[in-house]
């Protein structure tokens, strides 16, 4: 084989994935990470006996009939993890004492939400039908057999043919403009803070399409397992990973990438560069700026992305058996407006991870409270550093404070409490402004979807990307998909049938 060795920039999924299969498929790659560990921003911390779970409340691809938990064992995550499926996605408490439940299965959730708000029955059953319209376009695949392949091919096809004017009608309405169609307040209130009012409704419609069919369960551990996983399966491939090891400079001779320089001055070389890193770093720090076109300049001068966050986890000396296992949390209004940070809030969303005893010490529960954050407003404040961990320390204080609305006496059981802002999620992973993921999907790029994005810079050889900056939508199947793919068009490159493996068992040819 030509042109086999190869850095990655980046140990986060995409990162990891990428050097997976290029293992797999005879490539000598190596990973150059700037933390002490992986995961990039499927990211978990230690503070005192707790775990503070930066990432997953949910992940797409745990049913073993759905071709994403295929990848997934892949990449090495899947063998041995437990998962639990929740049965809500949200709780929306009020003022006056009416709580609206989003379940996860379909049936019940269509029927609480008519009790609910009986006059928005039109609506609610259109939101439903979206749901059950997604849950064709997922189709399960349990067998890689040539004819299950090709019959799933067929019928998705078909699915286009009849369903696909539909499917693309969803992908035009924001969440915003689709609740203005709700009577009840209290629905356009609770299905916004679900998820971004920007953002493409048919995200939603999906997410709970695979939470109905137990395709997006929790996994027990979190984050931080997930990740040691898949760079575990890496070196057990005979990868290398670089911990501690920033990228300062993507080095390029005759427009072609041919290595790195990193931080300390050294310069490894490789004859292929592929970034899983920060895009806005990759394309405008590591390349100067060099290689972009007018697609790349609009994307990262006009997309919008998601926000970044203001991030509180807290260790309880308290269980809550009464509280349900979630999803995305619980949400309850505060007794009166409280400015947090950098803006004023109404209500609070607390995530009890009553469902994971494994990240805290028995009878006890990490909690974590977050928000969208201004990331300027920290950048500001951080040019005087005692400044910056004073408003710490407050906003920690004032989350504890209000907790107390919703759980008497939760103060006294607080044994931590730890604040991050925008700018650390920025210092440890370099994600651009600190945002938590890359692109939103919004009805103006939503077809980006299905139409792959180029993993390439103009006029640049020997260089690709891969993750949530080339794709719209983010998430952590996201970061393995566009990884796999990418492989797959360097094999092509290089008329090399690509190939994966289970462990030690090929399971598969394209």
């Amino acid at each position: 084989m030509k042109n086999q060795s190869i850095i990655i920039i980046g140990a986060g999924f995409a990162g990891l994935s990428a050097g997976i299969y290029a293992q797999m498929n005879g490539y000598q790659s190596q990973i150059f990470e700037m933390h002490n560990h992986p995961g990039g921003l499927c990211t978990a911390w230690k503070r005192k006996e707790y775990t503070i779970d930066g990432c997953v409340h949910w992940l797409v691809g745990t049913s073993p009939q759905s071709d994403m938990y295929h990848y997934w064992e892949e990449v090495g995550v899947m063998p041995g993890r437990k998962i639990v499926n929740p049965e809500e996605f949200m709780r929306y408490e009020t003022s006056d004492g009416r709580t609206l439940i989003l379940y996860n299965d379909v049936d019940r959730l269509e029927k609480h939400l008519l009790e609910f708000s009986p006059q928005d029955a039109k609506p609610i059953q259109q939101f439903i039908q979206g749901i059950r319209l997604c849950m064709e376009f997922d189709q399960s695949s349990p067998s890689n057999s040539l004819f299950t392949l090709l019959g799933k091919k067929i019928k998705l096809g078909w699915l286009f043919v009849t369903k696909g004017k539909a499917f693309q009608e969803w992908m035009k309405i924001s969440t915003y403009e689709f609740t203005q169609g709700f009577k009840d307040p209290i629905l356009r209130d609770a299905f916004q803070e679900m998820w971004l009012p920007e953002f493409s409704i048919f995200f939603i419609l999906f997410t709970f399409g695979f939470l109905h069919k137990k395709n997006a369960g929790y996994p027990i551990g979190g984050s931080m397992p997930m990740a040691q996983a898949m760079a575990q399966r890496y070196l057990d491939l005979g990868g290398k990973i670089h911990y501690q090891s920033r990228v300062n400079k993507i080095l390029v001779e005759n427009n072609q990438a041919v290595g790195i320089e990193l931080e300390d001055g050294s310069q490894p070389a490789a004859d292929r560069v592929i970034s899983a890193a920060d895009g806005y770093s990759t394309i405008f720090k590591m390349l100067n700026g060099k290689y972009i076109d007018d697609e790349i300049k609009e994307r990262y001068e006009k997309w919008p992305r998601f926000p970044a966050l203001l991030f509180v986890g807290l260790g309880v000396n308290r269980l809550f058996p009464d509280e349900p296992q979630s999803v995305s949390g619980l949400s309850f209004p505060l007794h009166q407006p409280t400015e947090i940070g950098d803006a004023v809030q109404s209500r609070l969303s607390v995530h009890l991870f009553n469902q994971d005893p494994t990240l805290a010490p028995a009878g006890k529960t990490s909690l974590v409270v977050m928000m969208p954050s201004n990331y300027q407003y920290w950048k500001d404040l951080s040019s005087d550093p005692a400044a910056y961990q004073v408003k710490k320390e407050q906003v920690g204080q004032t989350i504890v404070h209000l907790l107390n609305q919703r759980f008497p006496g939760i103060s006294q059981d607080v044994e931590m409490v730890d604040v991050a802002t925008p700018l650390t999620f920025e210092r440890y992973t370099g994600n651009w402004q600190g945002c938590f993921e890359g692109w939103l999907i919004t009805p103006q790029n939503a077809k980006a979807v299905l139409k792959p994005m180029r993993q390439t810079l103009p006029g640049l050889q020997n260089f690709y990307m891969c993750g949530q900056w080339i794709e719209p939508g983010g998430g952590l199947p996201s970061a393995v998909m566009s990884a796999r793919r990418l492989i797959q068009t360097i094999c092509k490159e290089d008329k090399e049938k690509f190939h994966t493996t289970v462990r030690d068992s090929e399971i598969s040819k394209e």
